[in-house]
């Protein structure tokens, strides 16, 4: 914008002359202290974090069994004359792990860049400034030590100043301290010496309330408060996640398990080489067990679930995909699945559970007075942002705007009514006087009217009521503060025009005529009660930690269903009680307080780290730069939309439209995911322990596992790979927020889920085990021959009978992926079947897959076409696997 000349130099009313920097003296210091933005977090670079990738524990296994499966058809190939084909199952393995990792990394990257967008502060937002003895607008960024800023009501500070004029100056510094109104002044002797910054003192981030003030800048961007905050606020790597810490216990267990078998094979081949075919030892025993060797290597490959990290990667992805069109942006992936472990959550009143915007709640006044109207309009100093007819946002003072809005739904113009009556002097609010008034021509009948707002207390004063009448008007008070909610009184009087109205900054007028009364309060979201149910109802701890009153925080609690009338006042704490007490001593109530109130800027972390030690996953909201502690210390730190840049750097998730439900919603998606995890756990281990079951007893009894390499990439690769896509795409259900959060010190696999997976992979192991022993001693050529067949002596399996198997093997894992989906609701796998068209969709491609590998495999899959009539067998016989489900889950449902 141009700059605006002024004629003379500016000055402060104290007389002091501003004629502000030079060019020459912005340069020169903008090179001594630097610009005014904030240095952004060191990012590691793109390949750091894909190498970070690679050290997740179930991809470690995965590496390893990559190695030793390249060795091994290095061997078969050079020394066995293998053909090419035996490099398909490394291949596989490496192709798993470039997947899982790469789309993981994709994802992550994807946040990151949106993240960053949403993070990007304002640096050009203009600011008013005196420079070569001129007003003129620079960017906010470049703003410099030295600069005298010129600041009106709404506009945030741009850097740290010191007050150099002051008028009746409110600001909000709730992103730093808390504090929603804190009074600014440039008399020493009305400075608090409470507070957490000198009275004279702007810090940037900070927000004028109302009021008009000339500062002189004295730091700027790293060296500003919120720069420090912000530095120190860096989010700290390295700690897992609660899914981590459970996926590293099942690879731990995977690896054991894996060895334990693989050793049993070795040593079960050496008992079948000397005491079932009876041989010597001699040079073909090294063959033979350099052979066992590599069977026992390739049941360790085998036991690793390679579609595991694939299926954790899909699922940490479609839902931080669904999340971020639902007002959540998670910083990784593992957030998602964090929220779904989260026992409390620390939540911030304002905004979160309110909608950080004064209202008037109740009105006992006459609507149809037009001098009411006038009143309201002219004896204010805010104004309403009218821009969105959705979104009425006030500018200034936020319990004043509440009248301005109040008048606005009442279908009066404030504007136009300010603008008729003719303003002829002003008190303005202060904290002393505790009300604010304005004497004015009137446009309704030219009288000189003089109106007050205030604290009832101070303006009923001031007014000539009945003892009737004055108690009436007190009981009405005493129901508002009962519920929390501020107040304001209206008085007016007509004035003569010699009347000395104001005198020493103190109005002088008595006897006036009350008005009435305004109830202003926060109103509460919607849809938070619905949320803070569902929440509390999951077992899920939820505690407010506000700046506010206990009075009013109480009141908020109950209105949201968190706060009853079985709580006592062990429920609720302020800022100084909780200073006051030690670690020890919080830790016997910590869990039982509900609210903590007058909360200070280091209260919520240490709240945080408190329950943490307690084995509690912790989220924790914030939107202001004092937040970030916490944000950092928490499990998971919920920054919101509107939230500081350094709040939303310490965070793992930002919360878009900064409400609570939201939170909820992403509470659900965690929980959901970790169930499609659990789902695919149980349907691979299921098909892992059924194969090195069968390799295993193979061993013992001299029969080699009919299922070749190839066709075992298909199964526990590609087959895998697609079920963890169609377990991922399971949407969520609201059902999951019924439960109990689950122990950090759970494991993944449950009781009941390491029932069904041995149960169901012992019973397929006997299962495919007889069907591989007819086969061997019978000449199968149609299935209905498995029925009625003639034991004869060994003959070793036909391309046939090997086809056969196969196809009954993956038809028998097809359908326990229906048992999968289902085993964590208990309903039917069918239940919502349209809902999940993913699901399904993959469901297809798996069925269509197998026809496809067995009818055009050939010698790659080791297979031949079957006849029409054995797949009608086949799939009406295997599928008993899913009926049985469905009639073992109606059983128990009846119970």
């Amino acid at each position: 914008m141009p700059e605006q000349t002024i004629n003379e130099h500016m000055q402060t009313a104290d007389g002091i002359q501003l004629r502000g920097l030079t060019d020459v003296e912005v340069t020169q210091s903008r090179t001594l202290h630097g610009a005014n933005v904030l240095t952004p977090p060191k990012q590691k670079a793109w390949w750091k974090l894909l190498l970070k990738k690679f050290t997740e524990p179930l991809i470690v296994i995965l590496l390893v069994a990559a190695v030793l499966s390249v060795g091994i058809s290095i061997y078969e190939y050079a020394k066995l004359d293998e053909s090419a084909h035996v490099f398909f199952e490394p291949v596989g393995i490496i192709a798993a792990i470039l997947l899982a990792t790469l789309v993981g990394f994709y994802f992550e990257m994807k946040a990151r860049k949106e993240y960053e967008s949403l993070n990007l502060v304002n640096d050009d937002t203009p600011v008013k400034v005196v420079r070569n003895g001129n007003v003129t607008q620079v960017p906010r960024r470049d703003v410099v030590v030295g600069d005298i800023v010129i600041l009106e009501s709404g506009e945030e500070v741009p850097a740290d100043c010191e007050l150099l004029e002051a008028l009746n100056v409110l600001v909000n510094e709730s992103s730093l301290t808390g504090e929603t109104q804190a009074a600014k002044t440039t008399k020493q002797e009305e400075f608090d010496s409470d507070a957490t910054y000198p009275s004279n003192h702007l810090m940037k981030g900070t927000i004028l309330i109302e009021g008009y003030c000339i500062s002189r800048v004295f730091a700027v961007g790293d060296s500003t408060e919120s720069g420090h905050v912000f530095e120190a606020a860096q989010v700290e790597e390295g700690t897992p996640t609660p899914l981590n810490r459970k996926l590293n216990k099942l690879a731990k267990w995977i690896t054991w398990a894996s060895y334990l078998i693989a050793g049993l094979i070795i040593v079960g081949r050496i008992i079948a080489y000397f005491f079932v075919t009876h041989h010597e030892l001699d040079w073909h025993f090294v063959t033979y067990l350099l052979n066992s060797l590599m069977i026992a290597v390739t049941l360790i490959v085998v036991a690793v679930p390679e579609g595991l990290p694939m299926s954790i990667t899909l699922s940490l992805a479609f839902s931080m995909r669904r999340l971020m069109k639902e007002h959540t942006l998670p910083r990784t992936m593992h957030a998602c699945e964090t929220m779904g472990a989260a026992s409390v959550i620390c939540t911030d009143k304002t905004g979160t559970l309110t909608q950080n915007k004064m209202q008037v709640a109740e009105a006992q006044v006459d609507t149809k007075d037009e001098r009411l109207m006038e009143m309201i309009a002219a004896n204010t100093t805010a104004n309403l942002d009218l821009s969105t007819h959705d979104d009425i946002r006030t500018i200034g003072n936020p319990t004043e705007g509440a009248l301005l809005i109040w008048m606005h739904a009442q279908g009066v113009n404030y504007l136009a009514k300010r603008r008729a009556a003719d303003i002829i002097d002003r008190l303005p609010f202060s904290t002393e006087n505790k009300y604010m008034a304005t004497l004015v021509q009137s446009a309704i009948d030219g009288r000189r009217m003089l109106y007050v707002k205030g604290a009832p207390e101070i303006v009923m004063q001031r007014c000539t009521l009945t003892d009737k009448e004055r108690d009436m008007w007190q009981q009405r008070l005493l129901q508002w503060h009962q519920h929390a909610m501020r107040t304001l009184a209206l008085a007016v009087a007509e004035v003569d025009d010699d009347a000395e109205v104001f005198k020493d900054g103190r109005l002088q007028v008595q006897d006036m005529h009350f008005t009435g009364l305004f109830a202003i309060s926060d109103p509460v979201r919607k849809e938070v009660p619905a949320a803070i149910t569902e929440c509390l109802n999951a077992g899920i701890q939820v505690k407010i930690v506000t700046g506010d009153t206990p009075g009013i925080a109480k009141e908020i609690g109950r209105q949201i269903g968190l706060w009853n009338d079985t709580d006592n006042e062990q429920a609720v704490m302020t800022g100084a009680d909780f200073a006051a007490m030690t670690d020890e001593m919080l830790r016997e109530r910590v869990s039982e307080v509900k609210i903590l109130a007058r909360a200070r800027p280091n209260d919520k972390e240490r709240l945080v780290r408190l329950l943490k030690q307690q084995d509690m996953v912790v989220a924790a909201t914030g939107d202001g730069t004092n937040d970030a502690p916490a944000l950092n210390a928490a499990d998971v730190g919920l920054s919101m939309g509107d939230g500081t840049a350094v709040a939303k750097e310490a965070s793992d998730m930002t919360i878009q439209d900064n409400s609570f439900s939201t939170i909820a919603n992403a509470v659900m998606w965690g929980r959901s995911l970790f169930k499609n995890i659990q789902r695919f756990i149980l349907f691979q281990m299921t098909i892992n322990v059924a194969a090195c079951l069968i390799v295993l007893i193979g061993a013992f009894i001299g029969t080699e596992s009919p299922l070749t390499v190839t066709q075992m990439l298909w199964v526990n690769l590609i087959m895998d790979t697609f079920a963890a896509i169609a377990l991922a795409s399971l949407p969520p259900t609201h059902a999951v927020m019924k439960e109990r959060p689950r122990s950090v010190n759970d494991v993944i696999i449950t009781p009941a889920m390491g029932r069904f997976i041995f149960g169901i992979g012992i019973l397929f192991t006997l299962l495919l085990l007889g069907i591989l022993l007819i086969m061997q001693h019978s000449n199968v050529q149609h299935i209905p021959d498995l029925l009625h067949f003639r034991a004869g002596t060994y003959d070793g399996l036909t391309p046939y009978e090997l086809s056969l198997f196969f196809t009954i093997f993956v038809m028998l894992q097809f359908w326990n992926m229906f048992n999968a989906k289902a085993f964590m609701t208990g309903r039917s796998a069918f239940t919502d079947i349209g809902q999940c068209k993913g699901f399904m969709l993959i469901a297809v491609i798996i069925f269509l897959g197998q026809i496809a590998i067995v009818e055009l495999g050939g010698e790659m899959f080791n297979v031949t076409p079957l006849a029409i009539t054995d797949w009608l067998y086949i799939i009406a016989a295997t599928s008993i696997v899913a009926w049985a489900g469905e009639a073992i889950r109606i059983a128990k449902r009846g119970k």
